[in-house]
């Protein structure tokens, strides 16, 4: 149990890595300093039966099922590569298994229950600070939370269900740590968690930041300090072949990777002294809802951070609602807060043009206005992405003189085919362990074709609600059967398909 994990098994791996080794590095060195304490005593317990190193494994595997088991979902994203990092570690089902057979054994059912509980481990390391002033609870939080996210990161959909367990498992650890003193401990805790707040490394939304930690990053300055440690970038063969993955969208990985190009011969350029011409990256993205706009986002801004643009390669999406306040001079300040939390990432505003929208009065003016103003004044820091309808995005730029030359480039998402749709619509109902029958997919293609594609069409969340509503029917007509087989339960037929799309009756 005391082998090296292979880093080789991507984010996940390097990330178990980086706990293994920091957290047993911390434990043994408490065995050897502390002394015949208390808190010693439970480490020297710990070690005596047989290796210190398997049981920090074992608290990574446990963090990580917890995670993937925060929402049940229990996708192929998640699992494979929970398999590949653990599988040949421990004598459990785990090794050797696809999967859907630990979904069918139930093998991580109930593993989020894991995060209600203390740490054994944290707690030794927290008892060794108390007597020595250290810091290795707090690094036992950086590795553990880079374990966290990036376990939510590893499916294609961040569930509310993943965020509250985020949430959950930092304040926990960072209310332990800031229990201990004397010093200013407890402030260190403090400011880990404004360094981190509430922002996944590769992707979440601003409402997802705790009240107490949004209070202290408004006050911090944007160049925070001590970040929770990230795993390494991500190759760049690897983010293109993700992004070549994505169903459909030919025009948008085109033009990506024209961007992609540019940075690079830019720095090839500079490597031999040859003129750079200055240019934004800054980005305007155009289409309907639902055509993988903060996919793209997302993706491109971990691309930025491997090229070398940003540090840090992480995502904060907000809209109108988290940059516009209800009172005078509350609005600029608004603004500036989601520019710090997105330093050294990627700020993308949805629906940027509703801030343009309201009476001459209305705080949205002076939302653009500091927009304006932080886009070019931390230009070398966040990367802008601002999204909405082709139509009223440009009415958004023309409304300041300063925001089309800001934003030079817009990158348009057309509506996904109706192929694209039926893509879609497999690959959601095989996480969720569901089979389309041959004749559900010729039913479901003429219910697809029968939608206008408009202004407000759903794409990707289309097929999701229609997913969902011929989940339903599907249940409906199973449980009448007096004994369902598997099959049954798996298999969506046409009679199960509706009539006509969810929105469009």
């Amino acid at each position: 149990m005391g082998a090296s994990i292979n880093s080789a098994t991507g984010p996940l791996g390097l990330a178990v890595d980086r706990f293994c080794g920091n957290v047993t590095t911390a434990l043994v060195e408490v065995t050897h300093s502390v002394g015949n304490t208390s808190d010693a005593s439970n480490v020297t317990n710990i070690a005596s039966d047989g290796d210190l190193a398997g049981d920090v494994s074992v608290e990574a595997y446990r963090i990580a099922c917890a995670f993937i088991d925060s929402d049940g979902r229990h996708s192929d994203d998640e699992l494979w590569p929970l398999i590949g990092v653990f599988g040949g570690r421990f004598d459990t089902q785990l090794a050797g298994a696809t999967p859907a057979k630990v979904r069918e054994t139930d093998l991580l059912r109930g593993a989020r229950r894991w995060l209600d509980r203390p740490s054994d481990l944290f707690e030794i390391l927290l008892g060794a600070d108390r007597l020595d002033g250290g810091e290795r609870a707090l690094g036992y939080y950086r590795d553990a939370m880079a374990i966290a996210h990036t376990v939510v990161d590893l499916d294609i959909i961040c569930t509310e269900g993943e965020l509250a367990a985020l949430d959950a498992f930092r304040n926990r650890l960072l209310g332990r740590i800031g229990t201990v003193g004397p010093g200013n401990h407890a402030t260190r805790a403090n400011r880990i968690a404004t360094d981190a707040p509430g922002v996944d490394a590769s992707s979440t939304n601003a409402s997802a930041t705790p009240a107490s930690d949004a209070q202290t990053a408004t006050e911090a300055a944007p160049d925070v300090h001590e970040p929770e440690p990230l795993p390494p970038p991500r190759p760049l063969e690897e983010l293109m072949a993700e992004l070549d993955g994505l169903i459909g969208l030919a025009e948008v990985k085109a033009e990506v990777r024209r961007l992609t190009d540019l940075i690079r011969v830019g720095r090839m350029r500079a490597e031999v002294d040859l003129p750079v011409a200055d240019r934004s990256n800054h980005l305007v993205f155009t289409g309907n809802p639902g055509t993988g706009k903060t996919t793209v986002a997302r993706l491109l801004a971990q691309i930025y951070r491997t090229l070398g643009v940003v540090e840090r390669g992480h995502l904060v999406e907000v809209d109108r609602t988290s940059l516009v306040a209800g009172f005078v001079g509350q609005t600029a300040p608004l603004v500036t807060k989601r520019f710090d939390e997105a330093d050294e990432g990627m700020l993308f505003i949805d629906e940027a043009y509703s801030l343009i929208r309201g009476s001459e009065s209305d705080f949205g003016r002076e939302a653009v206005d500091t927009l304006v103003k932080l886009v070019e004044d931390r230009r070398d820091r966040v990367v802008v992405v601002v999204a909405g309808y082709p139509d009223e995005m440009t009415a958004f730029l023309d409304v300041n003189p300063g925001l089309r030359s800001r934003f030079p480039r817009t990158v348009f998402f057309p509506d996904y085919s109706t192929q694209d749709l039926l893509a879609i619509f497999d690959l959601l109902a095989d996480k969720n362990g569901y089979e389309l029958a041959d004749d559900a997919r010729a039913r479901l293609t003429e219910v697809l074709d029968a939608v206008p594609r408009e202004e407000g069409f759903g794409n990707g969340r289309l097929a999701r609600n229609l997913l969902e509503e011929t989940m339903a029917c599907q249940a409906s007509r199973v449980v009448a059967l007096e004994d369902p087989t598997r099959d049954d339960l798996a298999l969506l037929t046409a009679a199960d398909i509706p009539a006509t799309a969810p929105g469009h009756r």
